[in-house]
């Protein structure tokens, strides 16, 4: 089983700048939530392109992220073809091992899976995903010393390994189905390149 993904991906929680859950601390909150967005640039299943497609995550943790508990909704590309959307499912559903898998690990029930349209886009220091009448979210980079990146590398619990984040603070976050409802400003972002890829 061989495989590649790289692109880039984002992430926007609950949290106050810096989320201390990506250095395996108690959430800011009595919870976390979070929606993660990837896009992938270039990707290949054994054949099957997965290039220029998008998969989005929504996740509750009643507390600590570095646990099993997380409630998790998918959200496949609507455009992907049913040899796509098999070979996504199976990635980042953990079942093609890899990075993806060690995510999976987290996840204790998965709330819904769907195929919809994704709306993945990156302008300079913005990044933003869209679902129709689903999720909105945008986040943006702040801004550190010389107006330059604040970044972070090597963090434990990482979406990204072997990237350093770019922190950022999300503009809006809207979100709600599957019974989770979270509407927020002004909390912790970050972004990065990713390269997942199967195991040798």
């Amino acid at each position: 089983m061989t495989w590649s993904l790289t692109g880039t991906y984002f992430e926007s929680c609950n949290c106050e700048a810096v989320c201390p859950c990506i250095f395996l601390s108690p959430p800011t909150g009595e919870d976390c939530t979070v929606l993660i967005g990837w896009h992938i640039n270039e990707g290949d299943d054994e054949g099957v392109s997965l290039s220029g497609l998008n998969i989005a995550l929504a996740v509750h943790s009643p507390g600590h992220m570095a646990t099993n508990q997380w409630r998790a909704a998918v959200y496949m590309d609507a455009s992907a073809s049913e040899a796509q959307n098999a070979s996504l499912m199976k990635i980042f559903g953990g079942q093609a091992g890899g990075h993806p898998a060690r995510l999976a690990s987290h996840i204790g029930e998965i709330v819904g899976a769907s195929s919809v349209p994704i709306e993945f886009s990156v302008n300079g220091g913005k990044h933003s995903l869209k679902i129709p009448e689903i999720l909105d979210v945008e986040i943006e980079q702040i801004k550190g010393q010389g107006d330059g990146p604040i970044t972070v590398a090597g963090h434990p619990l990482c979406i990204a390994p072997g990237f350093t984040s770019t922190l950022a603070r999300s503009t809006k976050l809207s979100y709600s189905d599957h019974g989770m409802s979270w509407d927020l400003t002004e909390k912790s972002g970050q972004f990065s390149p990713f390269a997942y890829q199967s195991e040798q």
